[in-house]
């Protein structure tokens, strides 16, 4: 963000007029006014009182881009799994999950209110048309009337995707909140830390976790059993329940996709068809695909998907597990094990890093569901732990700087066949990690924070605003 953009995002943030903003820093709303449009800039006392009003250093106002941005805050531990995989509305779970979460908290917090009003700033507004934001919100609050705006202004790099709920009792407002969605349907609301989920696990490094487990001779998915209990493979048991359930109605599905692009749905046909001369490589790429698409479609159709970390990226773990599972002839209890590694890697990125579009591109969704999708086949067959790092590390690695440009917002192009071809590119990760392993130079903790400097660094125009990429070159 530019000067001007991060002058009027922090106004907006703290709920101030230009005039109340003037008033705090001694200058006029005229004054306020052309620095937000850019025609002239407040001297160096005057940002030194901006930077004291609005609780933020000097430098945020001094830098021009975003390089100087600082390293993620990451508190001790990890969040249950339980966080991360959720069953939930599509088409995003950024842009539905969460607003949706939040509108039900602030209703219940206030029910007795006649109306309610929803602000959408930053990519919430850019994307929250094709998204269906405003629909979900209305949905919750209905049948009470809700009144949904969209700022299109700036929002911060790392909130930027911020909700402002209202309540009303007439005229009289009763409260505000300020909500952040963070990515996979996770929420933050502004000064309310008791919405903070418990951090069960007492590591958040990979390098930690792989010591403990060697130390206690333990596998990932009983590392994962010890800290959230036995009772955790009923709740992934009904998560893959689900997985299988959107898979196949997703499989059955036929016709257009709603939105105006005329996508039409290709899982069923990937299924049913056959190459005139497939081989077992052909094959393999038809079966994933026809899986991954399945889900993607179903996601991109408002349906009921399972974050695997997110909606957009939720075809590729279940793809691939499905497709292996088939194949050795594997059980349940051996899916649950994989999709207990999948989850321990995946809530490494959500905690060191993002896994949401709009903060850190699409490789904190799709690359993070490919490393996901790797280290579970690697549980699958029953590798090392280095090799299942190294599985996962590939995977990621390799999705460094995807960007985010759904096409119209809506979660279709490039977003279904990013997932079929992540899902393929798991498998090949794991394959190489199966050679590869002990040459290996690069961590996992490594390329996880890598990810994170990587999405910071994109210009926010490839971080879900429909600003740059496919999204702006698309005129059909």
């Amino acid at each position: 963000m530019n000067l001007a953009e991060k002058i009027r995002f922090l106004r907006k943030q703290h709920r101030l007029s230009q005039g109340e903003l003037g008033k705090k820093v001694g200058v006029s709303n005229r004054a306020v006014s052309k620095w937000e449009n850019g025609s002239s800039c407040p001297a160096t006392d005057t940002l030194l009182s901006l930077a004291t009003a609005f609780d933020v250093p000097l430098d945020f106002f001094l830098k021009h881009d975003e390089n100087g941005i600082p390293a993620k805050n990451v508190e001790a531990g990890m969040e249950s799994l339980r966080e991360l995989y959720k069953i939930g509305r599509g088409p995003s779970s950024t842009h539905t999950l969460g607003p949706e979460k939040a509108a039900r908290l602030f209703l219940e917090r206030y029910p007795e209110a006649t109306r309610y009003r929803a602000v959408l700033c930053g990519s919430l507004a850019k994307m929250g048309k094709g998204h269906g934001t405003d629909r979900c919100i209305t949905e919750v609050f209905s049948p009470k009337e809700c009144t949904v705006e969209f700022d299109l202004g700036a929002a911060l790099p790392d909130r930027p995707n911020t909700l402002i709920l209202s309540a009303y009792q007439g005229a009289k407002r009763l409260d505000s909140w300020e909500v952040y969605s963070l990515g996979g349907g996770s929420i933050e609301i502004r000064g309310q830390a008791f919405h903070k989920p418990e951090r069960i696990y007492p590591h958040n490094s990979f390098a930690e976790i792989c010591s403990y487990c060697q130390e206690k001779n333990l596998r990932l998915w009983q590392y994962v059993e010890k800290f959230e209990g036995r009772e955790i493979w009923d709740y992934l048991s009904r998560m893959w329940q689900a997985m299988k359930s959107a898979m196949e109605e997703g499989l059955r599905a036929e016709g257009e996709l709603y939105g105006g692009l005329h996508v039409k749905r290709k899982a069923r046909h990937l299924l049913a068809q056959r190459h005139i001369d497939e081989n077992a490589e052909t094959r393999e790429n038809r079966l994933v695909c026809a899986y991954a698409f399945a889900l993607s479609e179903q996601n991109a159709a408002g349906g009921d998907v399972v974050t695997a970390p997110t909606c957009g990226s939720c075809g590729i773990l279940p793809a691939v597990l499905r497709y292996v599972s088939e194949r050795r002839g594997l059980g349940e209890e051996a899916i649950l094990h994989a999709l207990a590694t999948a989850g321990l890697m995946g809530n490494l990125v959500k905690t060191n890093a993002s896994i949401s579009g709009a903060e850190c591109g699409c490789q904190a969704e799709v690359g993070t569901a490919c490393a996901m999708a790797a280290s579970a086949l690697g549980e699958m067959y029953s590798m090392t732990l280095d090799q299942i790092e190294y599985a996962a590390e590939v995977a990621l690695e390799h999705h460094l700087g995807l960007t985010c440009d759904p096409i119209r917002g809506l979660v279709q192009i490039p977003c279904i066949e990013r997932n079929a071809v992540a899902a393929m590119r798991a498998i090949n990760a794991v394959n190489l990690a199966n050679f590869l392993s002990d040459s290996r130079k690069i961590s996992f903790d490594t390329v996880v924070k890598t990810m994170y400097e990587t999405g910071k660094d994109m210009s926010r125009r490839y971080r879900e605003t429909g600003e740059g990429g496919l999204a702006s070159q698309y005129f059909s």
